[in-house]
């Protein structure tokens, strides 16, 4: 069950989206979801695997204590866990479907705070489907986190989203021999 702001999040890319694989980033409005803009970021793909931040909300900014422009948003993950996720956003980009991934962000002395992070996929000015509008939810109380900032995520679910259904089967990596090939 995701929450109402995801939800909302999602329902507003799927009108956006209507028939089209990924709507234009230029029918994004800000202003449609203002109260919650804080949450809010945008990637850019730079390459496969490589999604770096163009904007980032002040409520991410504060979480993990840094600005995030120019760096990239698998950095934030886990060694372990950033093929899935990039597997994953990949995916989602050539299909056109949003991705909710369930999260903890964890600090360097081990506080934890759950999260539900959506990225949903739009068309850059060019018309490349390279951008993903992004959407942090916290789930669990952040004052968990006892005001230390978030080190590391970890997934612990991803799943494509639907007007803010998660589809039961989530992304998985298939290999041959070793070599990823999905």
């Amino acid at each position: 069950m995701s929450h109402s702001n995801t939800v909302r999040m999602i329902e507003y890319w799927s009108a956006l989206k209507g028939e089209e694989q990924a709507p234009p980033r230029a029918s994004l409005n800000p202003a449609d979801f203002s109260d919650i803009l804080t949450q809010s970021f945008m990637i850019g793909r730079v390459r496969p695997g490589e999604y770096q931040f163009r904007l980032a909300g002040a409520l991410l900014e504060d979480l993990h204590r840094r600005p995030l422009r120019g760096s990239d948003f698998s950095a934030l993950w886990t060694v372990g866990d950033r093929s899935k996720l990039q597997t994953a956003v990949e995916a989602a980009l050539r299909r056109g479907e949003a991705l909710l991934a369930d999260a903890l962000g964890r600090s360097l002395q081990g506080r934890e705070a759950k999260l539900e992070i959506m990225l949903a996929p739009f068309r850059s000015p060019s018309g490349q489907v390279d951008r993903l509008l992004g959407f942090y939810q916290p789930i669990s109380p952040l004052f968990l986190l006892q005001n230390q900032p978030i080190e590391r995520l970890f997934l612990r679910e991803i799943a494509f989203a639907s007007a803010g259904e998660t589809i039961a089967a989530p992304v998985r990596i298939a290999a041959i021999d070793g070599r990823r090939i999905a």
